[in-house]
């Protein structure tokens, strides 16, 4: 009885095998070309064609294939082959300046991002194409990954002193001066007690909670706080107006909180802070214990009160119906007592640090700036 044709035998040169078996360990490879590498290898092993499909879990025919091509071509056989079909109608050139278009503005001094329509008429009218379809042309934008219909915030700081700044700065983060303290403080200003006009509905499998769009406003208040950063603790204090007398008084909270010892004080650049003979005035009240700190221009990301101010904004402003001030006051109240009773620092960490001193870092996990919260 006949047992069929004989299996090709198929021998690999010691580089090629080395190579695809580097392959099979890639973790980015595509799954395709692990697989051939595998047929491969496991032809070179002299393994018969069954064995080899149901090792790596594919059909006879296409064990076969892989080990006619392998016998023919060699290692590079593997590879795939020219597609057959129409050639495509727009080239590389024309593809790049499509792309270009989409990058230019819409308008000058005006609308930043033009819509699919524009684009293809402007690229009509310049010479780029003949004709193109918008869904032709979303598809060569979506190929490049270009997206320009998509705008992302980006704030840069156009302060001389950045480096200097920061690097004070971070240097008060990362150990505080001996016998002293470290605050970041800042204001929130504008923070509105709102109550809702109509209850919310409730949520239900498969339904969102519903809250109608009516409110009624009851007043704004302005939170300054005061972040130690190494301890976590915080003072804060809730006004009508945030003014410079509003700002003084709550220094003098401070100052009666730490009496004795150096503090220092991380803040922004807002007037009520640059006022030097308000701060003077209010130093030499206090023996001049108190050393002030601005963040570089548009950089307040610096300050790390901002970070508490966020995690406020989420635990007691969104989503939230406050019925008055008062009520308003003593949720923010009722916040910060609940962290000072176990307060604990933010992990906050500045990837340029390494960069600006020479200094290296402590922790490998720093990416570009992170801030994070312990056990948060």
């Amino acid at each position: 009885m006949s047992r069929g044709r004989q299996a090709q035998a198929i021998k690999l040169s010691r580089e090629d095998r080395k190579s695809l078996e580097l392959l099979t360990r890639r973790g980015t490879a595509e799954q395709r070309q692990v697989v051939r590498a595998q047929i491969a290898l496991m032809c070179h092993a002299g393994a018969s064609t069954t064995a080899i499909a149901e090792a790596v879990g594919v059909s006879v025919q296409t064990v076969s294939h892989w080990r006619s091509r392998l016998a023919r071509k060699g290692v590079q056989g593997l590879q795939e082959v020219p597609r057959p079909g129409r050639p495509r109608r727009i080239g590389e050139t024309q593809r790049l300046e499509l792309l270009a278009l989409a990058c230019e503005p819409a308008e000058l001094q005006g609308r930043a991002t033009p819509t699919l329509d524009e684009l293809v008429d402007r690229a009509v009218q310049r010479g780029v194409v003949q004709q193109i379809s918008r869904s032709h042309l979303q598809r060569i934008l979506q190929a490049g990954d270009l997206r320009p219909h998509r705008v992302r915030q980006w704030l840069h700081s156009p302060d001389p002193q950045f480096r200097q700044k920061v690097n004070e700065i971070c240097a008060l983060y990362r150990r505080a001066p001996k016998g002293s303290v470290v605050l970041s403080i800042d204001e929130k200003t504008g923070i509105q007690a709102i109550e809702r006009k109509h209850a919310d509905r409730e949520p239900q499998p498969g339904r969102a909670r519903r809250r109608e769009f009516e409110y009624i406003r009851h007043g704004t208040q302005a939170l300054i706080a005061a972040l130690d950063v190494h301890t976590g603790r915080v003072i804060g204090s809730c006004s009508d107006r945030r003014t410079q007398a509003d700002l003084v008084a709550f220094m003098e909270q401070v100052a009666l909180a730490h009496p004795k010892g150096r503090v220092h004080i991380v803040w922004d650049n807002l007037n009520t802070h640059r006022a030097q003979a308000v701060w003077d005035d209010f130093n030499a009240r206090h023996g001049n214990r108190f050393v002030f700190h601005f963040t570089p221009l548009h950089a307040s990301w610096v300050n790390q009160i901002e970070l508490l101010f966020g995690i406020y904004s989420r635990r007691v402003l969104r989503h939230a119906s406050h019925s008055s001030i008062a009520q308003l006051r003593e949720r923010t109240e009722a916040f910060m007592a609940q962290r000072n009773q176990a307060p604990q620092p933010f992990k906050w960490t500045f990837a340029g640090f390494e960069l600006q001193t020479g200094e290296p870092l402590r922790f490998k996990h720093h990416a570009n700036v992170r801030s994070t919260k312990k056990g948060r």
